[in-house]
């Protein structure tokens, strides 16, 4: 029953990714669900991307480990959703574009900033590359398929629905997997696990008070969660990705915020489940294992097919998402920095790196890049240090010059260059010399001394050219139509002199709720 559930929900991921096929008229439609999202749609594919299998195995397994500590993973990306969705998420929306590069070169005006496509192109792969083998491993229990075979079946799933549709596929099985994750964690697994573990009493007869210690995982891991995760949350391309779907800066601002109070609801009930599964079942030696562990233990055939068909669908879609993350920022901003570096003209390279060319050759972005994402995923078994490599490149080179971008107007261009390269070494300099990848020290020095160059820098360069100002200005102030802001893939309208249509009057598009 169990397998039969999930050979259900897999094929359902198909036929819900040839349903958005139909949505998908032209690359604006492939690549940000034609910018028509409503507040329904917004909320829960947010939501849906941004809770993976870190967040639902994961989470469970840091309550299993930790008690009620083990919920700050997930808080502190809940957190950074809140802070990107009241601060920054409406104006992002306005901006029209597809990538965060493209975000850097229409504020600063400069060419070179699409090299931070690169840094981000690493980020969205391994994310994608990570959840792959995170779901495969549920795969290799339910059908008893070695590893390769797992990575095959479920990278080429995500990759059929993601490239057949493009971004409004991955929205509708998004909302199939938001409406699992609800079901298989609030409507089952927790108070399954409550129930079998006594409830608030029987935790605390058998783990003790310690077990509802908010610190016991340590102030130095939790500042380490909030400075990764809720930072990456603010400029992770998949992130951005979503926002662009949303049909007005008012959706992406409380839609977000309303996905914002659901993840953290999802992690306060990640932690409570884990700690009620210490309670009942003690013994598990890895905590990634505590999630399936609990499943078959506690529920009935058919309801622990649910639930794991929850854990495959949060992977699922973080993997969708990052896979299409990484094939739009791999034709908007890498490919034409390709082609510069072998000497194809500026407009050459522009008119390649507009997303609004045709929806075929996004399309096979996502096919070749989806078939790359298995072969990786096929030959690692641990990804977790390139992971948090590519994680901490992106907040210790990137994220400096991305905000700073939005609140110092006197930011220049040579600020955020400088910013990005010196972040990005001092990042990876300080992992050499440590000889570790998975310390903590790293991200603070990149991140300091990022800041301390972008400030110093700009502030010994001319100001940013008040013409690509006033672009940027009238962006931020909405005053630029989808087809004229979104096809920016080159923003070459953000050059000095450069102007861009204004929107006609009353101009509206059809909205999706």
């Amino acid at each position: 029953m169990d397998i039969a559930i999930i050979i259900i929900y897999l094929g359902a991921m198909l036929l819900f990714g040839w349903w958005g096929k139909s949505r998908t008229k032209n690359s604006a439609d492939f690549l940000v669900a034609g910018r028509r999202l409503g507040p329904g749609l917004y909320t829960g594919t947010m939501a849906a991307v941004v809770l993976g299998g870190a967040s639902t195995v994961g989470g469970v397994g840091l309550g299993y480990k930790y008690g009620i500590s083990g919920m700050w993973l997930v808080v502190s990306i809940a957190v950074g959703l809140f802070l990107l969705s009241i601060l920054f998420a409406s104006r992002i929306q306005k901006l029209k574009v597809y990538t965060v590069a493209q975000m850097l070169k229409l504020r600063y005006g400069m060419n070179a900033t699409s090299s931070s496509g690169i840094v981000m192109m690493a980020y969205t792969l391994m994310l994608s590359v990570t959840s792959t083998i995170a779901y495969a491993t549920i795969f290799n229990v339910l059908f008893g398929t070695d590893r390769t075979i797992s990575v095959i079946i479920g990278g080429g799933i995500v990759m059929l629905y993601s490239s057949i549709g493009g971004m409004w596929s991955i929205t509708l099985t998004d909302m199939v997997q938001f409406v699992l994750k609800t079901i298989g964690v609030f409507f089952l697994l927790l108070p399954f696990a409550w129930a079998n573990a006594g409830g608030y009493e029987g935790i605390v007869d058998r783990l003790g008070a310690a077990a509802f210690d908010l610190g016991a995982i340590g102030v130095d891991t939790i500042i380490t969660f909030f400075v990764i995760y809720t930072f990456g949350m603010l400029i992770g391309q998949d992130i951005w990705q979503r926002v662009f779907t949303a049909r007005s800066p008012k959706v992406a601002k409380w839609g977000g915020t309303a996905a914002a109070v659901y993840c953290l609801l999802y992690g306060v009930a990640g932690a409570v489940i884990g700690m009620s599964a210490a309670a009942f079942l003690p013994g598990i030696e890895a905590s990634d294992d505590v999630y399936a562990a609990i499943t078959q233990q506690i529920l009935p055939v058919g309801l622990s097919g649910i639930v794991l068909a929850a854990a495959v669908a949060a992977m699922m879609s973080t993997a969708s998402g990052a896979l299409i993350a990484t094939a739009t920022v791999a034709r908007a901003d890498v490919m034409p920095l390709v082609k510069r570096l072998f000497g194809r003209s500026a407009a050459d390279a522009a008119a390649n790196a507009n997303p609004e060319h045709d929806v075929r050759s996004n399309r096979l972005y996502v096919m070749v890049l989806g078939i790359a994402v298995i072969i990786v995923a096929a030959l690692l078994n641990d990804v977790v240090a390139a992971l948090t490599v590519a994680y901490d490149i992106l907040v210790g080179g990137l994220l400096v010059a991305i905000l700073g971008g939005f609140v110092w107007k006197r930011a220049t261009g040579a600020g955020a260059l400088w910013s990005m390269g010196v972040g990005t070494v001092v990042t990876l300099g300080t992992m050499a010399i440590m000889g570790n990848v998975l310390a903590n020290e790293p991200i603070y020095f990149g991140l300091g001394a990022s800041l301390l160059v972008y400030i110093v820098v700009s502030l010994l360069t001319p100001k940013t050219p008040a013409s690509v100002l006033k672009i940027w200005n009238d962006r931020l102030a909405g005053r630029y139509d989808d087809e004229a802001a979104g096809a920016d893939a080159d923003v070459d309208a953000a050059t000095p002199g450069a102007a861009a249509p204004v929107a006609a009057p009353g101009a509206t598009r059809p909205a999706a709720e």
